[in-house]
This record gives structure tokens, sequence and C-alpha cells, in this order.
């Protein structure tokens, strides 16, 4: 599991992406879309249109990371903002609530994922 310290800021990007693109297309949105500087040790998150997949990009000083998941079975929640925004702030324990399945809203209910206890 990926351990995100309090201290990083995490954003999301709300809008479906090409999980095609790498670090270049992905810091372009950042730097396009967000307005933001890939560089200055943030996690952005981005979706695709099923929400099966997720990438996130992190710089840590050195270089960058790419981070990849594919989820077996179920989706990711959406990422919707309170506004038109393209991108949407989340802590650490967001993300951690958002990997696990566990939905963001008051709820808490979780949400389909692979077992493989089940077969």
């Amino acid at each position: 599991m990926l351990n995100v310290g309090s201290h990083i800021k995490i954003y999301a990007y709300t809008q479906p992406t090409d999980m095609r693109k790498g670090f270049n297309g992905l810091s372009g949105i950042i730097r396009d879309q967000f307005q933001a500087d890939p560089t200055d040790g943030s996690l952005f998150l981005f979706v695709n249109r099923r929400r099966d997949r997720m990438k996130m990009l992190h710089f840590d000083g050195g270089g960058f990371w790419l981070y990849y998941r594919l989820l077996e079975a179920g989706t990711f929640e959406a990422f919707v903002p309170k506004d038109d925004a393209c991108r949407l702030q989340i802590d650490a324990t967001q993300l951690s609530m958002l990997l696990a399945g566990v939905s963001l809203e008051a709820s808490g209910q979780r949400r389909k994922r692979f077992d493989d206890r089940a077969a």
C-alpha cells in the first residue's frame, strides 16, 4: 500500500484522462489545466473514463514517480468538485480511502473490489 505523508498536497484531475499518457503528457495536463508546477512535490491523480484505472504522478526532488493502478473489479469513486474546477484537493486519508474502495461520501460504504478469497 502506498504511504503518503500528511504534508504532501494531493490533487485529483476531475476530467477523464487517456491512460496512454506518461510523464510528459500528465505533466502537460498539470501545467495547462491545473496552472501548477508538476515538480512542486504534490501528488497528482488521474482516472480514466471507466474509472477502473488510476495514475499518480509525483516528483520527489530527484525525479518523477508514476504509479499505475488497474482494478480487477469495481471502479474508483468519481472526483466531483464543488464548482466547475478541473482539480480537486484531497488529503492523505481520503487517498487511502479511495484506494481501498471506501466511499468518500458520508455513508462510508465499500465499493466493489476483486476478492480472490471468493474463488
